[in-house]
């Protein structure tokens, strides 16, 4: 308009004669913005000369309601102040809109401004080419070669000694071109800087600032920075790098699946936060290959080895297990039932629990996989210029909120300086509070896991009343058993009732975090994380530990069986054991997670970005700029990366605690993780608006939670390979019981089963029905016959059980501990190589800076600068040799 508007004022001028020059010129100058503008706002990423990179776009409507004026005011003084901090505006007419509707506020930040916030941000750059040798080639290489990426994409810059950016020693760094010096990824992160501390103006007496409160309030909607180009194709700008198509092609594709990731390409176009996420995601998916083997190992081994079992032989058998009576599972409803009508069940069961499971348990795996991805954090951090990154995390990521809502203030002791703080008092109230909804909330998980354990125990009967009266059902009464029926639909309505609640708890955590107004981003993540991680832990595992742990430990015995709320019996385990539920349990809450996650993560978005994007296919592609193609992709968010966290902690959690109930766990985590990484990558690259770059030198207080989990596990696992299994009881009769030498094995269903006497039964246990008079039944328990002195009393059986139990947790326990501690003991947390890199990095850059100060300072006394003396170059040469010494 601009331009327009100038060429109309040289025709008035030189062209009063109307002559035909004059109105082919006026037509020319009419058309060339529209020629301009079609040809440039495809794939444009540059203001309207061409020259200036847009760094950031802001967007708003204008809304004719009662805030109009005060969102108007609002962003006149919001873009004035950034204009006074340097940025440069350009404003793209809401009549250029593909809707007609919004405004496009295109950023660009000006080499002034970059530098003087690089120093700010204390952002390190180049400074010399790193001449550090390369480690020796691996002979492996030559196998691993379909796996590799092409080497422009694994590492698209050259490998450089950095230091801090300085404003006063710009000629100290290699700075070939201005407008490339900065990458993409630090502009914008040092326009969001901007963005997130430049005032508004002042209301209700508060002075008012940041681009999240004017997001919150109306007055934008939305903020973001550019893509490169499009994913499917490269841009037709010759400055434009095609990061994004790149990344599309050789990584977001899902038949790449078997191709490493660009990491290095993945930092640099999204940042270290994003770029350490998928590093650990990938490094976590490597290991999860080597507990996927282990764990089919165990399968196959159980699966191979099932008819050999001497316990299923005999349930399966006619003349043994057809033969034994068993006590009804629930009262009155149920009958009394064979034990073979278990055979199928049973020796399925047994595919899963064969002595290599305690193998297993020992999560050797897991401490393999925590102690190498220190390590490998540990190389990241070097090559990505993190290692002096945690003090600088602490001083700069004060959040603008704290700064906003704390209107006290008191001198820190450190900087001499006023800054806001919290007073005690009020620090007390909103943890006071904080506590409490989370209490309420983690009470509410348990007592609607107690709903579910009533609805099993409710419902129990009715599906034990249907079966055995229903004829359509007889064929396949061995495979669905009543209990197994009952543990399906329970684990079914668990897992609703899990997302359920998770959706309403996601918006409590938030808020209730966001009251606490902690200092720090970092501060404020982790107190997020800790309690969305602890009421997920409670709302996944609940259900698994009661399985596990409760169920059918606490249940009496015939004519003295225990109930809940003096009303339903508690339940017993499956006559397979409580283990077969356990592994229905994990099944169906693991595999529809990560279903119902891959659905949420990939579909929705999808669908939600065609749906916004409808309009805009019946119009010419070439109208359609770039920034309105990133404005109706999907938000990532500041929290997109800590749910990507979460669901992968969750998973490691059922694959570590639970291990011995499923070996199998971890191969399902692994083809789930496999899919994962393309499916982040896909939607981060296609589905939504480019993240704003940031900072991470690790995964953060994850990495403390994986630690604690680790070591829960193996607790877990003892106690479910000695209580939830039949291991301990089959070990004890084959050592200590077992009469037969030729099969020791042989007897052990009959040893396991105690007797009750029918007749004992009281009115509210007793059967409806007992068409055959059984006299008799069998109930899995050690204790004495109903004609023994000790009627229904424990046998020494039971306690010699009990004992092995309780001896065998102990020793694994420590066997194992002792074997972590000793792993991690052996594995240093920084390889060898990387400690020596950083000191030769810091040595050479230190000599660097040095050097380049004895230069200026031989300048000044050259120049006969009366403030450089001839001790301060004395001093400054000596601190070189210092340097050198060290």
């Amino acid at each position: 308009m601009e331009f327009t508007f100038c060429c109309l004022l040289q025709v008035n001028e030189q062209c009063l004669s109307c002559n035909s020059n004059a109105w082919g010129f006026l037509i020319i100058c009419l058309y060339l913005p529209q020629i301009d503008k079609r040809h440039q706002s495809k794939d444009s990423i540059f203001f309207r000369d061409g020259v200036r990179r847009i760094d950031f776009v802001l967007s708003y409507v204008d809304d004719l309601n009662k805030e109009w004026e005060k969102k108007l005011e609002r962003r006149k003084e919001f873009e004035s102040n950034l204009q006074k901090a340097g940025l440069e505006l350009e404003t793209e007419d809401k009549k250029e809109s593909e809707d007609g509707k919004i405004y496009f506020v295109k950023i660009h930040a000006p080499w002034e401004v970059l530098i003087t916030y690089a120093e700010v941000l204390n952002i390190k750059v180049p400074i010399k080419e790193n001449d550090i040798p390369s480690t020796v080639e691996n002979p492996l290489d030559c196998m691993l070669a379909p796996l590799r990426l092409p080497e422009k994409v694994m590492h698209p810059e050259p490998d450089y000694f950095t230091a801090p950016f300085s404003k006063d020693k710009q000629e100290l760094y290699l700075i070939n071109d201005e407008s490339t010096f900065f990458s993409p990824s630090m502009r914008n992160r040092i326009v969001n800087y901007i963005l997130t501390r430049c005032p508004y103006g002042t209301e209700e007496g508060k002075k008012k600032f940041g681009i999240k409160r004017l997001l919150n309030n109306g007055t934008y909607s939305a903020a973001y920075p550019l893509h490169d180009c499009q994913y499917w194709k490269k841009a037709n700008d010759p400055n434009c790098d095609n990061e994004r198509y790149t990344l599309y092609m050789e990584w977001a594709r899902f038949l790449r699946f078997y191709k490493e990731q660009p990491l290095d390409l993945i930092r640099k176009y999204y940042g270290e936060k994003i770029g350490i996420y998928f590093a650990w995601l990938g490094f976590y998916t490597e290991m999860l290959f080597l507990a996927a083997v282990v764990g089919l190992i165990c399968f196959l081994y159980g699966l191979f080895t099932m008819d050999e079992n001497m316990s299923s032989k005999e349930i399966c058998d006619p003349a043994i297990g057809g033969e034994i009576i068993m006590c009804p599972l629930c009262d009155r409803e149920c009958e009394y039932w064979r034990l073979n009508t278990t055979c199928h069940l049973t020796c399925f069961m047994n595919s899963f629990t064969s002595p290599l499971t305690v193998f297993q348990c020992f999560q050797i795996a897991v401490t393999l996989f925590l102690e190498f991805w220190k390590r490998r954090q540990a190389r990241l951090k070097y090559e990505w210029d993190l290692v002096d990154f945690e003090e600088e995390q602490q001083q700069l990521q004060l959040r603008p909120e704290y700064e906003a809502k704390c209107t006290q203030k008191k001198k820190n002791p450190v900087t001499q300086e006023m800054e806001p703080y919290l007073p005690v008092t009020s620090q007390a109230v909103r943890f006071c509070i904080s506590g409490t909804t989370v209490l309420f909330w983690v009470s509410l998980i348990i007592a609607s896991m107690i709903a579910v354990i009533v609805y099993r125990l409710a419902v129990y009967a009715a599906f034990a009343s249907l079966m055995e009266n229903t004829q359509t059902l007889q064929p396949i009464s061995g495979l669905l058993t009543p209990q197994l029926a009952t543990s399906v639909t329970a684990s079914c309505l668990n897992f609703v009732i899990i997302m359920i609640l998770n959706f309403l708890y996601e918006k409590i955590a938030i808020w209730i975090t966001d009251m606490e107004i902690p200092r720090t981003h970092m501060e404020y993540e982790n107190r997020l994380t800790m309690k969305m991680f602890l009421f997920q832990f409670v709302n996944y595992y609940s259900s698994c530990f009661y399985v596990a742990f409760f169920k059918g430990k606490f249940v009496g015995y015939p004519g003295a069986y225990t109930y809940m709320f003096n009303r339903w019996r508690n339940e017993e385990c499956d006559p397979a054991g409580c283990l077969i539920e356990l592994t229905t349990q994990l099944t169906i809450v693991m595999a529809g997670k990560q279903i119902w996650g891959n659905i949420q993560e990939a579909i929705v978005p999808w669908i939600c970005n065609w749906w916004g994007r409808r309009k805009a296919r019946n119009n010419p592609e070439n109208l359609y700029s770039r920034w309105e193609q990133d404005h109706d992709l999907q938000i990532f968010g500041a929290l997109g990366l800590f749910y990507e966290y979460l669901e992968m902690v969750i998973q490691f959690g059922f694959i570590t605690l639970f291990v011995a109930s499923f070996p199998l766990a971890p191969l399902l985590a692994l083809m789930n993780n496999i899919l994962e990484i393309r499916v982040d990558s896909w939607k981060l690259t296609t589905q939504y608006r480019r993240p704003v770059a940031a900072k991470a030198h690790s995964i953060g207080v994850w990495q403390e939670i994986l630690n604690g989990m680790a070591i829960l596990s193996v607790v877990t696992n003892a106690f479910i390979v000695a209580f939830t299994s039949d291991m301990i009881p089959r070990l004890v009769y084959y050592y200590a019981y077992s009469e037969n030498e030729d099969s020791p094995m042989s007897g052990y269903i009959n040893n396991s089963l105690s007797v009750f006497q029918i007749s004992d039964f009281p009115d509210r246990n007793k059967p409806k029905l007992n068409p055959e008079n059984f006299v008799i039944c069998r109930y899995r328990d050690y204790r004495y016959p109903p004609d023994h002195e000790r009627k229904y009393l424990h046998t020494m059986q039971f306690w010699h059980i009990l004992a092995a139990k309780l001896a065998f947790i102990i020793i694994m326990e420590h066997v194992v501990f002792i074997v972590k501690f000793f792993v991690a003991w052996m594995i240093p947390d920084v390889p060898a190589d990387v400690k020596a890199k950083i000191k030769r990095e810091k040595y050479l850059t230190q000599k660097i800076l040095h050097e380049y100060e004895l230069e200026k300072l031989k300048e000044r006394l050259c120049q006969g600068d009366k403030r450089a003396t001839e001790k301060e170059f004395i001093a400054t040469e000596g601190r070189m040799e210092l340097s050198r010494a060290m």
